[in-house]
């Protein structure tokens, strides 16, 4: 069989599986099952690999997965959260449009301490729509900047999703992490950019309106008791891995000590909060680990079949820049993200990307950080794209179009970060290198 007729029908089964509604973990378990039979030796290799199955996915490296998902959990059922948005909205004063910068900055912030876009998304629009909409903001103003801001948990560590890629890339968990550091700040910079853009344009868009004036003293002890505490954390999970002081899974574990350290100094620890943080995180775990299992067995049924030395010899066979090829994987992650969540297009590309970027000579590290960008942009893709439909919840009546058309300008500051990466970088590669 040729490597293009494996491809078709391994990749084959899992699109088919995927439109026809079933979950994503059973639809590799599927393709699995059915790729055994036709490529290997069936049911001798379906009891090996049911016997090797821990083994997928115990690795030490997935261990800052459950953690980070714990941590951003407990900063979130705590109210740890609302303290800091509290703080920064005292801060920022009569700033005009200054609830939409609230969203960038408090989202930037949120963005190191829980490592999910759709908690991120959530918690932004649960206490700042809300206001925004009570206090004149149009629909444009107070879901763009949330929409585009809740994707920066995908690159700005700790990222659940990046420790994932990295996972199942094969790359340095502990790099790929530091690196979306500067371009994560970089982006939330260049959307307040765009915010104060669109407000120069219509300053109508967001009224502004008589609040009660902070003294200095009082912005001072903001700082001071609410935001400079939550630095400790992100010290915790970021500096012990420049520093070296801490292995990811090692940091991790920190990052969730000094939440709960947090929680107890500021008496908003109780036993339902650690329960429903706890169960919640299970939940989430229990469901990633699972697709990990089935993905890493079709990776190596696409390595088997040779469907993947295929596709990557044919696509660095053409007589084009590495740069049409890399623009070329940018579309396809856009155009799966129309249809598919995060994990599913990474489960699905992964295993053809990496071969064909290392085969091209790209630093695996800065090639990871441009998938992430490219997946935080497919989150704010229709018809599929998650962070619309949590945007859509929060606020009732509003369609899908419309919250999409919300999202563009920010996606376009995606597209000009993706740029500027290509360009220099350096700008992604930097922090790791001190390591």
């Amino acid at each position: 069989m040729e490597w293009y007729e494996a491809g078709a029908i391994l990749i084959g089964c899992v699109v088919a599986g995927m439109a026809l509604g079933f979950p994503v973990a059973f639809t590799f378990l599927i393709a699995n099952v059915l790729g055994m039979f036709v490529f290997a030796n069936g049911w001798s290799n379906l009891i090996q690999i049911a016997d090797n199955a821990p083994q997928l996915i115990t690795t030490f490296t997935l261990s800052p997965i459950p953690m980070f998902i714990l941590m951003g959990a407990l900063f979130f059922h705590t109210g740890l959260a609302i303290r800091v948005f509290d703080a920064l909205d005292k801060l920022l004063g009569k700033v005009p449009g200054r609830l939409c910068f609230l969203t960038v900055i408090g989202g930037s912030l949120f963005s190191t301490l829980t490592g999910s876009t759709m908690a991120n998304t959530a918690m932004l629009g649960s206490l700042l729509v809300p206001e925004m909409t009570r206090r004149g903001y149009n629909k444009r103003m107070s879901m763009g900047p949330i929409l585009g801001t809740g994707g920066l948990a995908m690159i700005i560590p700790p990222s659940s999703l990046g420790v994932l890629l990295a996972s199942i890339a094969g790359v340095d968990v502990g790099a790929l992490l530091v690196a979306g550091l500067l371009p994560g700040f970089l982006l939330a910079g260049l959307y307040a950019a765009m915010i104060l853009l669109q407000l120069k344009i219509n300053p109508d868009a967001a009224p502004s309106y008589e609040i009660e004036p902070t003294t200095w003293t009082e912005k001072l002890y903001q700082v001071v008791v609410n935001i400079l505490p939550m630095g400790l954390v992100v010290f915790m999970v970021i500096g012990f891995i420049v520093l070296g002081w801490a292995t990811p899974s090692e940091s991790a574990s920190f990052g969730v000590v000094g939440v709960c350290i947090l929680a107890i100094a500021f008496r908003a620890f109780t036993w339902q909060a650690f329960k429903t943080s706890l169960v919640g995180a299970i939940r989430v775990v229990g469901m990633v680990f699972f697709i990990l299992m089935n993905s890493t067995v079709f990776s190596q049924l696409l390595s088997l079949s040779g469907a993947g030395a295929g596709l990557t010899a044919w696509a660095t066979g053409f007589e084009v820049a590495p740069l049409v090829i890399l623009s070329a994987m940018f579309l396809v992650l856009i155009l799966l993200g129309m249809f598919m969540d995060q994990v599913s297009m990474m489960l699905i590309t992964v295993p053809i990307f990496y071969p064909i970027a290392q085969t091209l000579g790209y630093d695996l590290i800065w090639f990871s950080l441009i998938v992430l960008m490219s997946l935080e942009m497919a989150a704010t893709t229709p018809p599929f794209g998650l962070l619309l439909y949590i945007m859509m919840g929060m606020v009732r009546g509003t369609t899908l179009f419309e919250v999409a058309s919300y999202a563009i300008p920010f996606l376009f500051c995606d597209l000009i970060l993706i740029i500027i990466l290509v360009m220099a970088p350096g700008i992604a590669l930097y922090l790791p290198s001190l390591m």
